[in-house]
């Protein structure tokens, strides 16, 4: 088969695959030939991506068929905007996070680094499978297996803590996609005869909207990766694992696995016309604006800078779920920026924290007076990440407010829009204030912050990728139209 539209979606899931392969052949041998594996996949990946977002970009939907079972379930794959947009970002943020795992991972001296870099390949793939998927079954598939490839990853340490942690994750995670998602998906087949997404929505004219509203919560709860309240204590006890895990699955992957398959819902099973006048849709819109402002609160409150991150992270992704209940042009635009701005600025926030933890060994926010000015470029980073995911232009992260607040006001619920609001000065209480100590208030110790100076010029490789994804913020934000433009198909 020459190289065209069904082998790259085959290989969008075969390339990381074939990493996850390789990895642990050569990790034995050469740890310097593991990354380069990781490397050359991920450029690789990004490259096939971004030749399929060209041919969506041209109006084509690339489409591959595997097989099919019981005579009417298909795994099948067909890329369209929405998912070409989180296969873009994933693909790209792969690269980069990479390069901070390789810091951060022989920085810290880590055990079972080649483990590490193949479950992180597989999850990958998963992800790639999750953003092809034609229909609900071939999602559900994937799902589980993003689900799965990241336990070794949640666990890694292998200590009590990391232990909890991971049964945690799985209970929820598990018990939500079994319990609820699948019997969501059920559903839409016994009721449409379909698990196709279809723009529009696959449900005919005559359905019951107590039919479509239970269904839309089965699937608002039953996406337990978009941590909605209150299935969302799996992402802050998934932060035991290694910062690297945090960056990419928790802030990118896994996460927006969720969000995505929300909006792909609404939009692709539902439709946005049937989302609008089904009566849940209000209500789990007015649930995910408590999301917002309760995480945000809960955020202030923690002294640990990643537990502060993994609950701005649940805030962050109920804006997303906002945007679909909302279900209007402007509310499914603005979730699909979200997608993107909060990605990259998520990911250089949790790389800020690895490197501050690789290179000066603190994990609490009290920990970081004056350390702004002997880390300036990390914490730099920090800033700008800080800014855009407030919403401050010239930031990437100011167009998905301006969409959902616009898009709330245009919904008449005004409240949500006050949600939105109060979640900015949020975000400032709970994110300047770590900038503010590393750059003015003074040092409780300057002869350790001297010795921490000396030891960044040694852990380069955890301070370049986010001042990268620093500076991604602030490109994205002139880079919006051209998104918007991208998505604009699935209205």
């Amino acid at each position: 088969m020459s190289y065209g539209p069904e082998m790259a979606l085959a290989l969008m899931m075969l390339i990381p695959l074939a990493a996850a392969v390789l990895i642990p052949i050569v990790g034995g041998r050469s740890p310097n030939l593991r990354e380069a594996v990781t490397f050359i996949a991920g450029g690789l990946l990004l490259a096939n991506v971004i030749y399929l977002c060209n041919l969506v970009s041209a109006g084509q939907r690339p489409e591959l068929l595997i097989g099919s079972f019981a005579g009417m379930f298909e795994i099948k794959f067909k890329l369209e905007p929405l998912g070409a947009v989180f296969a873009a970002i994933a693909s790209s943020l792969w690269i980069v996070n990479s390069m901070f795992t390789l810091g951060y991972m022989r920085g810290n001296k880590e055990q079972n680094q080649t483990r590490f870099y193949t479950f992180v390949a597989i999850a990958i793939a998963s992800a790639m499978g999750i953003a092809a998927s034609a229909n609900l079954i071939t999602l559900f598939i994937f799902y589980e297996a993003l689900t799965i490839s990241t336990f070794p990853l949640v666990s890694h340490k292998g200590d009590a803590k990391a232990r909890r942690g991971l049964t945690i994750y799985t209970l929820i995670l598990m018990g939500t996609s079994l319990g609820l998602l699948l019997p969501a998906i059920i559903g839409t087949q016994v009721i449409a005869g379909s698990t196709d997404f279809v723009l529009g929505g696959v449900f005919g004219p005559d359905v019951s909207l107590l039919a479509t509203s239970v269904l839309l919560v089965l699937f608002a709860f039953g996406i337990g990766k978009a941590a909605l309240m209150p299935v969302h204590p799996w992402l802050p006890n998934a932060m035991v694992a290694p910062t690297p895990v945090s960056s990419l699955l928790h802030a990118v992957a896994v996460v927006k696995a969720g969000v995505f398959t929300m909006l792909k819902v609404v939009v692709y099973t539902f439709g946005t016309d049937l989302t609008q006048i089904t009566p849940s849709s209000s209500w789990l819109a007015y649930i995910a604006a408590f999301s917002i402002i309760a995480a945000s609160v809960i955020a202030l409150r923690q002294d640990n800078l990643k537990a502060r991150l993994a609950y701005s992270t649940v805030s962050q992704l109920s804006y997303i779920t906002l945007g679909a209940m909302l279900a209007t042009s402007w509310g499914v635009l603005g979730g699909g920026l979200q997608i993107v701005m909060h990605a990259w600025a998520k990911i250089t926030l949790f790389m800020v924290a690895g490197a501050i933890y690789t290179i000066a060994h603190r994990t609490n926010v009290s920990q970081l007076d004056g350390l702004g000015r002997k880390l300036p470029w990390v914490f730099g980073a920090f800033l700008v990440a800080s800014v855009s995911l407030i919403g401050i232009p010239p930031f990437g992260g100011s167009w998905p407010k301006f969409y959902l607040m616009w898009g709330a006001l245009d919904s008449g619920k005004a409240v949500l829009m006050g949600a939105l609001i109060i979640s900015s000065l949020l975000n400032i209480l709970y994110l300047m204030p770590i900038a503010i100590r590393g750059f003015m208030k003074p040092s409780a110790d300057p002869a350790a912050d001297d010795i921490i100076a000396l030891e960044a010029r040694k852990h380069r490789w955890v301070v370049i990728p986010p001042v990268l994804t620093a500076f991604g913020t602030l490109v994205l934000f002139f880079a919006a139209p051209w998104i918007i433009q991208f998505l604009e198909p699935i209205l």
